[in-house]
């Protein structure tokens, strides 16, 4: 795969130069973020992507929000030259959530700061009812704190797919994010909008609480890869598994296929380990706002760090859900 850019080249901006340091990330499609030094020596990145929307729509997006909220990553520059590849400058921050609760496992009072500073971001979208469609721990970025202050900034990023809840795509229930961070009628590509947003959101934390980089809808830790065939619906089998029944009111919002899925998860009888989580519900209907969930006093209330080790390596625990629809039918 030829690269984009290549690491040494100086782009010019509007306002700087820079200079490439490193490839962080390489997607699959014509797509790449870089590490690079502006002209007075300051780290930021460069994300570039050829022949897709996202990048121009990002550009535009935070170019409206980034005023209006701290907590949006913000653009800081546009690359004139190249032109091709398309690229932004974007802000650098020390690290991103994914690898910071495998270095040291977060605080309780470290998880209502992160918690907080994504919901004030989130704010500033869904009062326009607009969706972020992918929100997860390696799109939340920090800048390190002093002493007991372990993060001085918290910040939202990647908001290429920011799209309007009422847009076709929305409505068609297009694929969005990654199987594990997406929320029920996201898997089963019914109708989203912000509550999908919310389902995103109570599952990053929800990682954040179990530590060591623990996912808890993610099929990866039994063994399946995503390009498996029993990826997506086992990733619906263990929602099921920790957050009980579908209720009977997703029947208004599905069709007949997907109900027969649903219908199959439910006969299977009570889950194991139900959790009673206000945010991680089925039904994209009963699921808080961001106002609501800001207003909780779950961000006032004063409680213990006494959580349980998560294992390195979880038991096996979920059977391929196709296989038993298959012997059930």
């Amino acid at each position: 795969m030829a690269p984009l850019l290549h690491i040494g080249q100086i782009l010019k901006g509007r306002n700087s130069t820079y200079t490439l340091v490193k490839q962080l990330h390489r997607a699959v499609d014509e797509a790449a973020v870089y590490l690079a030094r502006n002209q007075n020596n300051h780290l930021c990145i460069i994300k570039s992507i050829r022949g897709h929307w996202r990048l121009q729509n990002e550009a535009e997006i935070l170019k409206r929000y980034q005023s209006k909220s701290s907590f949006i990553r913000p653009i800081i520059d546009d690359i004139q030259q190249p032109a091709d590849p398309p690229s932004i400058v974007l802000r650098h921050l020390d690290s991103e959530l994914l690898t910071e609760p495998k270095i040291k496992r977060l605080t309780r009072p470290e998880i209502k700061q992160v918690a907080k500073c994504i919901l004030e971001a989130l704010r500033a979208l869904h009062k326009d009812g607009l969706v972020h469609t992918d929100v997860k721990l390696d799109n939340v970025f920090v800048n390190y704190g002093q002493g007991d202050q372990r993060f001085s900034e918290i910040q939202l990023g990647d908001f290429g797919g920011v799209v309007s809840q009422d847009s076709s795509f929305a409505r068609e229930g297009h694929i969005i994010g990654a199987a594990f961070t997406r929320s029920p009628e996201a898997m089963l590509q019914l109708s989203w909008g912000t509550s999908t947003d919310v389902w995103s959101f109570g599952n990053a934390i929800l990682s954040l609480v179990h530590g060591g980089g623990y996912h808890h809808f993610d099929p990866g830790w039994e063994g399946f890869k995503p390009e498996d065939q029993d990826y997506e619906i086992t990733v619906l089998k263990r929602m099921y598994n920790s957050l009980g029944l579908f209720p009977p009111s997703i029947a208004d919002i599905i069709g007949p296929d997907t109900f027969e899925v649903i219908h199959f998860l439910n006969q299977q009888g009570p889950p194991q380990r139900p959790l009673q989580r206000r945010i991680l519900k089925l039904d994209p209907r009963d699921r808080p706002t961001v106002e609501e969930i800001l207003q909780d006093e779950w961000f006032t209330e004063e409680s213990d760090d006494s959580r349980e080790t998560i294992p390195i390596e979880p038991k096996k625990e979920l059977g391929k859900l196709e296989s038993d629809v298959k012997a059930g039918s």
